[in-house]
């Protein structure tokens, strides 16, 4: 059998870990071959590898038969290969078109020839169906349009082996199934493409082949039409996950976070982004916001924990009004929030994981005095959270988040949010990007968070998660509620229906 690409005995070492164990892959010419793995077994590291964004320390890299040495990204651009990253590479105030071409531009006498690139992007464009307007800013489009600039940076480079890194982390379902559409197609036209996930239907869906990592290790490949989701998730995580989420019927206390007639303003248009919307959360209950992305939910949100506007209406935590508080205020009586986007607001990149665990503590008598930090404090409450949520990191404490995986940087968020004990916990989108260990992990907090009688409110895209996890649903639609659902008497199909604004109840919060 002639393999397009093979990554043989492959080793890469970090400070305080092994990310890379000699792994061994093998990719055929026209397949789609998934890679599979919990965060931080190593599967972004392996691809890094390939793309010569890091070398090995051991191992060797074939092409088509042929040793070949990759030392940096252009090497492996020469060589066919892109890649689509899991936080994307794109210049905001720069046009699509001009992301597209970034680095392998056309000139004639000093001066840039876009007439020729714009005609073959159109065309690549239409050939596969990405339907991606070359003149408007990336700062303009939505994440599915900025996923698609990427894939057509590979394609406009005549790139024919493709790397997928965690494609569908960001995008809501109906951009998932767009992108499925697409990749088949690229197969079919000859491409071979490595499909980073950890995402068990999305491999049935597209894969032909898996190959499964854990712990930075090499478990085995399987051909996944023989075999079936429980086996690969228990090859990744190495023992058995219970998809269903197990929970008791909620045990409702008083009304904890009301909200009431909210307008929030927008900014891209004079249309409000959330329009007299009103509703309760009680103690004892996981209230779920579900929606298609782009309906006003994120507005909601920077509005209810106090990261933006309120242009009318009320919120109130525990009896108070908090509709003009600050945002360390409404921490201190009592919210907690798992932000959307865990690098713009969760995290602060450059800190240090005891740093980050400890953001929303730091001023507390245990943690300072006279303004000064106590350092033992600080890293004895963040190895504790460490080692109760499981965060795998190379050095620990010390471990600069940015230099982490997606998933445990969304586990430390996880942990500092419900370690605060809060009254409410907004939870937006906690499990995008993690594995179904950690998805059955984070939900059980969610779960027992409520069962200690908190209010949490939950902002899904995920409709698995938005029937299995709540306890109520409410559908918002261009910036207003328009049904108030019981998941158990409620199906996917229906649910869809009304995020999509198809079908409407008339809703009494």
């Amino acid at each position: 059998m002639e393999y397009v690409i093979e990554m043989l005995n492959i080793t890469k070492m970090f400070p305080g870990i092994t990310a890379n164990d000699d792994i061994t892959l093998q990719l055929r010419k026209g397949e789609i071959h998934a890679l599979l793995g919990e965060n931080g077994a190593g599967k972004s590291t392996l691809m890094s590898v390939l793309f010569g964004l890091y070398q090995p320390e051991k191992g060797i890299i074939k092409k088509e038969g042929k040793e070949v040495k990759i030392n940096n990204p252009n090497d492996a651009n020469d060589l066919g290969i892109g890649m689509v990253h899991q936080h994307f590479k794109l210049v905001h105030n720069f046009t699509v078109l001009q992301n597209i071409i970034l680095g392998v531009e056309t000139t004639k006498n000093g001066f840039l020839k876009m007439d020729d690139a714009r005609n073959k992007v159109v065309e690549l464009s239409n050939k596969y169906g990405l339907m991606v307007d070359p003149d408007a800013l990336i700062e303009d489009i939505t994440v599915g349009m900025q996923q698609r600039v990427e894939i057509l940076k590979m394609l406009y480079r005549d790139n024919d082996i493709l790397i997928f890194d965690e494609p569908t982390a960001v995008l809501v379902p109906h951009e998932i199934d767009e992108l499925m559409k697409i990749m088949k197609d690229l197969a079919r036209e000859g491409k071979s493409i490595l499909f980073i996930t950890h995402k068990l239907n999305e491999i049935k869906a597209v894969a032909d082949r898996c190959t499964v990592l854990r712990k930075g290790k090499y478990v085995g490949t399987v051909d996944v039409a023989a075999t079936t989701k429980v086996e690969m998730s228990e090859m990744m995580v190495g023992r058995k996950v219970h998809f269903a989420v197990e929970k008791n019927p909620c045990v409702l206390g008083a009304p904890d976070f009301e909200v009431k007639n909210l307008v929030v303003p927008s900014k891209r248009s004079s249309k409000k982004a959330v329009n007299n919307i009103s509703f309760a959360v009680r103690k004892g209950e996981i209230v779920c916001i579900a929606g298609i992305d782009g309906n006003g939910q994120s507005e909601l949100v920077y509005a209810l924990t106090g990261l933006g506007p309120v242009e009318s209406g009320q919120i109130l935590l525990k009896g108070k009004d908090i509709t003009k508080m600050k945002v360390r205020d409404r921490n201190v009586l009592g919210m907690s929030h798992i932000p959307e986007d865990r690098h713009k607001d969760g995290l602060v990149l450059d800190f240090t994981l005891s740093e980050n665990l400890i953001l929303k503590k730091y001023f507390a008598p245990e943690y300072q005095h006279n303004g000064f930090i106590n350092f033992e404090a600080r890293d004895a409450y963040a190895e504790r959270l460490i080692s109760e949520f499981d965060i795998r990191s190379g050095q620990g404490i010390k471990t600069v988040v940015r230099c982490m995986s997606g998933g445990n940087q969304q586990k430390a968020i996880v942990a500092r949010e419900i370690d605060y004990d809060p009254e409410l916990l907004i939870a937006v989108q906690p499990t995008r990007g993690l594995d179904v260990g950690a998805i059955e992990y984070i939900h059980k907090q969610l779960v027992e968070q409520r069962d200690a009688g908190k209010a949490v409110l939950l902002v899904s895209l995920e409709l698995d998660e938005v029937i299995n996890v709540s306890d109520r649903i409410l559908v918002i639609y261009e910036g207003e509620i328009v049904a108030d659902l019981k998941p158990e008497e409620t199906t996917p199909q229906e649910l869809g229906l009304f995020m999509s604004g198809s079908k409407r109840n008339e809703v009494k919060a």
